[in-house]
């Protein structure tokens, strides 16, 4: 156990914006936890390729699930100084059409982000006093999307998550800050039909959609730099939406 780096974790850190941000909070010296549900060779190939980090195997729709992950997380660290909440699930289907089972299964994905914030704030950040949590929401949490009202619910409750915990860790030194980020390249997006990435490009001023990378430096800055930052959110989507 290597308890003298600081120490992050990173929900649905596998693939996409949360494997962006394992590499690049690595790259400041950081020990990562990387936390993937199914995603496991990406999380293997991912581990092998930064210098120092963990795997945490855990479905956080589960709350027994992320209490064995806890229990898994003392024997590799006694401080966890970052908390990333990236881990997302998107069921795309409009309103009148989606099953209640539909709805749940996203919803248990913000139950999972809540409930996980609170363990680690009393396992590690409380005693310390000090920490930064992190949410990934989205720009559509503030946009709306039609097809896809649970999940910009889910990402709009992040947002008044990172607002409402900010006050009520008033007086420590834990920061809570949300970063939305627009259309980015990953797996999700270049599945996308060309008609509709054109119609996304042409809402974004600087043309095109974001890199995974693009969103992890500003996580790195809220994680490692910023220190007067808190219950705020951070737009990063090329001047799709200014907040």
């Amino acid at each position: 156990m290597t308890d003298e780096k600081k120490v992050a974790i990173i929900t649905g850190g596998a693939t996409g914006i949360g494997a962006a941000c394992v590499r690049e909070l690595s790259s400041k010296g950081f020990r990562v936890g990387i936390c993937y549900r199914s995603s496991a060779e990406h999380a293997q190939d991912l581990l092998a390729a930064i210098e120092d980090g963990f795997l945490l195997q855990v479905d956080l729709a589960d709350v027994a699930q992320i209490d064995g992950m806890m229990d898994k997380l003392k024997d590799e660290t006694s401080r966890v100084d970052v908390l990333v909440n990236n881990a997302g699930v998107s069921i795309d289907i409009d309103m009148l059409r989606m099953k209640i089972e539909q709805f749940d299964a996203q919803r248990d994905v913000a139950r999972g982000a809540w409930y996980l914030t609170k363990k680690i704030l009393r396992q590690y950040m409380l005693r310390a006093n000090s920490g930064r949590i992190i949410n990934i929401s989205s720009v559509v949490g503030h946009t709306g999307n039609a097809g896809q009202i649970p999940y910009t619910m889910e990402k709009a409750a992040l947002d008044a998550m990172t607002k409402s915990l900010c006050r009520e860790l008033k007086g420590r030194e834990i920061l809570v800050n949300s970063v939305a980020p627009g259309f980015i390249e990953t797996d999700m997006t270049t599945r996308l039909p060309e008609e509709i990435r054109e119609g996304i490009m042409a809402q974004i001023p600087l043309g095109r959609m974001g890199r995974p990378e693009e969103v992890a430096q500003v996580v790195a800055f809220l994680a490692d730099s910023a220190s007067y930052i808190t219950g705020t959110v951070v737009h990063v989507n090329g001047g799709m939406y200014g907040g």
